[in-house]
């Protein structure tokens, strides 16, 4: 049973009535970012029941020592957990001396909780009846500020209903959080200094081990009846917290409202000594703009953003209000603005996963943030990937590679694998493929070659020296064979010639050849600095031809497709469709020896081959591997619907397509995976804008020409989509009748549409 209490509607996210059973889940869904920090929903107030309490800043992390039973060589020495920061955002509230908590009210009626994805807010009202008797009602509002991303901000109004109250507001910083996924009870921060001044506080902490200094910061302002109120605090305080108390009282139906401005500065963008005067500079732009006009800002800042990135469904409310949620998150999540951080799987809403970054970046992400953003943006993603080249060939050396080859991280912060699992950080080595691929398609899509001499054939050549070393001759085959690995599907470890992984090898080795040839033709000097550092020599790029011409593919002549891997029809070949609903989803019922052996696959592994070189496959080729493929897929990875309503709506399959995308778009919002109050599933939403882009619209760049072949399912009336192509924006709409397209831009440009050429000139 999926959850169904999130109302649908077009623009917001809408809980009404209040159930304590939905509290984490809620905290998930409604959580909000702006790219530098982030929080999950967590109430102002105290709440006695079961929470799960997460406040998050961008880049600062812990590495939390691997916990395995048996060490083997190469194993990352730690488990890089992002971090739950010290929290900001607490306001005891107390009625003539009766601490508000919901959990402990009489009756709590007309609670309604909505996140406004149109305006970047979050808000809550209810009206509680304390066991005194006391009727209040409370109005909260909250935001993080796209504007001054160092501050968030809080609204909290208080009005008596029944009679005359004291009410006092105690704001606190409060440093002496925990991680729910500590492996060995580690303390990740150290407090090091409480203060306060006037209205102000701070708390300064810096993180063990990696020593990320932080300052948390408060301020706040008081209003009756909207009257600004001039109150002086009594402080409180205790090695790491810090409260100022104020107290007001207030007549019945009069409303006294705490504006609370709080947030972080981090040594990561100022000096550590100065973190203090930083954070009163930023206090003192926050309270000058006052909580109105900075959530005015916040208010243009998302209507710029949804301009460019919103996508428009017409007849289908929860279609559209999946597709929003997935947009709004992703950029809460990450905005470009610094190449030093990249997209983690749970963004700011939950610790699961550790790492901030993983190949669904590359594989996912990029496409969504060329189209929708500045190419700039996506560069500054391949730019991370070229800083951390080194680290990448370190964790290469670890596991006996030489001569340069890089493997990049299944997991990481700062670039070295800190993933745990072995089947996964030394086995599922695809995603340097992803890495690799990410280039060519930046280059394929915005037409910006010189990236390629500037960084990137660095990373590839390192790349293609790992794919040389990695694969070996098969006497027996008279192939060169890639042994055991992890593909895309997780739920077969350790298998031989996994179609996927050698395909992504041969095809890294050619590209990579090939670049080489343009480089050294075109970028003399950019080529010779390369050679120098990598001392490439004719010698070992015809070994890599070697391997790249003679690589094995398993292929079953019975079904006439490319096997999953050598062992695959060795399996009783069950599909999902004879499986007991009672046993899904089999990741939670089974054991991992049963799960290892059955036919079931994760996610798309062979198809997401075909998904990425579907210019190398027939139509016909692709149906057929579906029809292979599919039925044997129980998609309980995230990243699995999308791939496959892509490629459904490419066959035509609409009914297929629109039941991948719902599941894809409302994977958190219905909670099909039934794990939802750990966090969202951030990078997977950028395949939720993929199956509206590149499967109903059909979106795709052919000879450095945008291409579209659209087709709109049965449930919608219309939908329209932007893409940033090339500095030209070129709007889409599709309906049943036709398929109209309107370019903003200087200088007129041609598209295929529906195999149509079609010439596009600004604003016709």
């Amino acid at each position: 049973m999926n959850q169904d209490y999130i109302k649908p509607n077009p623009w917001s996210i809408l809980e009404e009535g209040f159930d304590p059973e939905n509290v984490k889940a809620s905290e998930s869904l409604f959580s909000i970012g702006n790219g530098a920090m982030g929080q999950r929903a967590n109430f102002e107030e105290a709440y006695s029941g079961a929470t799960f309490q997460g406040s998050y800043i961008a880049g600062v992390y812990y590495p939390d020592k691997t916990k395995v039973g048996w060490w083997k060589n190469g194993y990352p020495e730690y488990f890089a957990k992002v971090l739950n920061a010290p929290s900001w955002i607490g306001i005891n509230v107390a009625i003539n001396g009766e601490q508000l908590d919901l959990c402990k009210c009489k009756k709590v009626e007309n609670f309604r909780r909505e996140l406004n994805m149109k305006e970047g807010w979050l808000s809550r009202n209810f009206k509680a009846t304390l066991k005194s008797g006391i009727e209040i009602q409370v109005d909260v509002k909250r935001f993080l500020s796209l504007e001054l991303d160092e501050v968030g901000a809080i609204s909290y109004g208080v009005t008596p209903l029944n009679q005359d109250v004291n009410i006092l507001f105690e704001p606190y910083l409060d440093s002496s959080i925990t991680n729910e996924d500590s492996n060995w009870d580690d303390k990740f921060w150290h407090t090091t200094k409480v203060s306060k001044s006037g209205q102000k506080a701070f708390i300064e902490a810096h993180t063990m081990k990696t020593k990320f200094h932080t300052c948390t910061f408060m301020e706040s302002q008081f209003f009756l009846d909207g009257n600004p109120l001039k109150l002086k605090p009594v402080a409180r305080k205790k090695p790491q917290f810090i409260a100022l108390m104020y107290e007001q009282n207030v007549k019945q139906n009069e409303t006294f409202t705490i504006h609370k401005f709080g947030g972080y500065t981090v040594d990561r963008n100022h000096p550590k000594n100065e973190l203090i005067a930083y954070a009163k500079k930023t206090l003192a732009k926050a309270s000058k703009l006052g909580f109105d006009q900075l959530l005015d800002l916040q208010k243009e800042s998302w209507n710029a953003i949804w301009d460019m990135a919103d996508i428009t469904i017409d007849g289908d409310v929860k279609a559209q209000q999946g597709i929003r949620f997935n947009i709004f998150q992703l950029n809460q999540t990450y905005l470009g603005k610094d190449s030093r951080l990249n997209i983690g799987p749970k963004g700011f809403t939950g610790e699961k996963y550790g790492g901030s970054t993983y190949w669904d970046t590359e594989a996912y992400c990029i496409p969504f943030y060329m189209a929708t953003k500045d190419q700039q943006v996506a560069r500054n993603l391949l730019k991370y990937r070229y800083n951390h080249l080194e680290k990448a060939i370190e964790n290469a050396e670890k596991l006996g590679f030489k001569n340069g080859a890089a493997l990049y991280p299944m997991v990481t912060m700062n670039g070295e694998e800190c993933h745990n699992e072995w089947e996964i950080t030394f086995e599922e080595i695809h995603r340097n493929g992803a890495i690799a691929f990410a280039i060519f398609n930046y280059h394929r899509y915005t037409g910006d070659y010189s990236y390629i001499p500037e960084k990137g054939l660095e990373v590839l050549i390192a790349i293609a020296r790992f794919w040389y070393q990695r694969a070996n001759f098969s006497k027996e085959k008279k192939k060169y064979v890639i042994l055991g690995v992890t593909g895309p599907n997780e739920y077969e470890n350790n298998v031989n010639n996994n179609f996927y992984t050698n395909y992504i090898a041969q095809w890294c080795i050619n590209y990579t050849l090939e670049n080489i040839a343009i480089v050294e033709k075109e970028f003399s000097s950019d080529y010779n600095r390369i050679s120098n550092k990598t001392k490439i020599s004719n010698d070992e790029l015809q070994q890599w031809k070697k391997v790249a011409d003679n690589m094995y593919f398993p292929f079953s002549e019975e079904y006439n497709v490319y096997l999953q891997q050598d062992g695959f029809l060795d399996k009783e070949l069950i599909t999902v469709s004879n499986l007991d609903k009672s046993q899904r989803p089999i990741n939670q019922k089974w054991s991992w020896d049963r799960i290892l052996r059955s036919p079931y696959i994760k996610q798309a592994d062979v198809l997401q081959g075909f998904y990425f070189f579907e210019e190398y496959f027939t139509r016909e080729e692709l149906e057929r591997h579906f029809d292979f493929y599919e039925p044997f897929t129980v998609h309980e990875s995230s990243l699995s619907p999308c791939v496959h309503s892509i490629q459904a709506a490419k066959l035509g399959r609409m009914d297929k397509a629109y039941q991948f995308y719902l599941r894809t778009s409302r994977l958190d919002l219905d909670d099909y995976n039934h794990e939802v109050e750990e966090g969202l599933h951030i990078t997977s939403m950028a395949g939720t804008w993929m199956s509206i882009v590149e499967g109903f619209g059909g979106m795709r760049v052919k000879d450095n020409m945008l291409t579209f072949e659209t087709k709109i399912p049965k449930q919608w009336k219309s939908y329209t989509f932007k893409v940033n192509f090339r500095n030209s924006i070129v709007k889409v709409n599709v309906s049943h009748n036709e398929t109209s397209f309107n370019l903003q831009g200087d200088e007129t440009i041609t598209i295929i549409a529906n195999n149509k050429s079609i010439k596009l000139a600004p604003n016709e």
